[in-house]
């Protein structure tokens, strides 16, 4: 198949983008034919050469959108036989929807979380959701949502068109190996304001009440963004200045060492809407790490299962202290939870199998 994948940028970091070099990756290992058309924009996140990459000039933009007047003259111009887009970022969603309708072709939408917004853009998420996703929902023949725990609102109109197929995670890239320690906790996120609910400060605030039993605990956050010196005065007025440690941008060839240079990562999600699944903690239990997450999260209930972690309600500061004192306390327990996590991401989250999955629905179209 010609397969074209629409996502707002691909270079940069974030769950969407590497949702999409990594599902390209593995269907031109099956044998498709894979392009992806999309905002230009900075990152040094590597894509397999065997997927061609066309790179749309930003003109603006809006909120987390890059405005990309070529587009629609990009789109109709190519040669496809399944459109894939994906949101939470419109724009280039809305065009491949309304492409795909011209040239008949079959539109896929992978629908990570919700849409919305911080000030005047919450105005913006809600005029669209009234409008414009309506249609797009209404335009796409099948719908990929990656958790079946939580539906959004959003999707209640179409659900006879949705397949639900977890995130991947390149099992041969995350593994556990020997490493120098980095810290005890791992957290990693873009520090801005569209991510504030990956819920850093929550997890600031149990590692006050968690230093009360271990006064030497050491965080490590990594990320960059606009809200690294708020979560870094934050992080002092709470007592930790000695506690964490922003390390800033981590860049692809070394998150190995930050997952396995760690005894436990934590993800305290806070908002059901926002979170679409949560890649980062597969990619620590492929390496062999215990993960702490809140109930919101798409790998939760998996967690749960399979002991490769504990699950505490969202925004349950002193709770998200009791679980992560619970693992650090205990080697033989650390160990146990990293060795089942590792073993539930090969039976089930590697990106081949994922791939087989979307691959399937994409048979089912064409």
């Amino acid at each position: 198949m010609k397969i074209l994948q629409t996502p707002v940028r691909l270079y940069a970091t974030g769950g969407v983008e590497s949702y999409v070099r990594n599902l390209s990756k593995e269907l031109v290992g099956m044998g498709h034919e894979v392009r992806v058309i999309c905002a230009d924009s900075p990152g040094d996140e590597e894509v397999d050469r065997r997927v061609s990459v066309k790179a749309m000039r930003t003109l603006s933009k809006m909120a987390n959108t890059n405005i990309t007047p070529a587009l629609p003259l990009a789109l109709l111009r190519d040669d496809f036989d399944i459109l894939h887009t994906h949101l939470p970022t419109p724009w280039s969603a809305d065009w491949s929807a309304l492409v795909s309708r011209l040239k008949k072709k079959p539109l896929v939408l992978t629908y990570h979380n919700d849409i919305v917004g911080e000030g005047p853009a919450k105005y913006i998420a809600r005029l669209y959701n009234r409008t414009a996703l309506k249609m797009l929902l209404k335009s796409a023949d099948r719908v990929i949502v990656a958790r079946g725990s939580y539906l959004s609102p959003y999707l209640e109109s179409c659900r006879e068109k949705i397949s639900i197929i977890p995130v991947g995670i390149d099992v041969a890239a995350f593994r556990p190996r020997e490493v120098s320690q980095q810290g005890d906790i791992f957290f990693l996120s873009i520090l801005d304001e569209h991510h504030k609910y990956k819920g850093l400060g929550h997890l600031l605030r149990a590692l006050k009440i968690l230093k009360r039993e271990m006064p030497d605990v050491r965080l490590v956050v990594g990320g960059s963004g606009s809200l690294v010196d708020y979560y870094a005065r934050l992080a002092n007025s709470l007592g930790l200045r000695e506690n964490v440690r922003f390390a800033g941008f981590v860049p692809a060839d070394q998150l190995l060492d930050y997952y396995n240079g760690c005894r436990l990562f934590v993800l305290p999600s806070t908002d059901p809407t926002r979170e679409g699944f949560g890649i980062v903690p597969l990619e620590a239990m492929a390496c062999g790490k215990p993960v702490v997450t809140t109930d919101i999260a798409g790998i939760a209930e998996d967690t749960k299962k399979s002991g490769a972690g504990l699950v505490v309600s969202k925004g349950d500061d002193d709770g998200l202290a009791e679980a992560m004192l619970l693992i650090l306390k205990d080697v033989d327990l650390t160990c146990k939870m990293g060795a089942l996590g590792r073993r539930l991401v090969e039976e089930k989250y590697s990106w081949r199998r994922v791939a087989e999955q979307i691959e399937k629905v994409y048979r089912g179209l064409v």
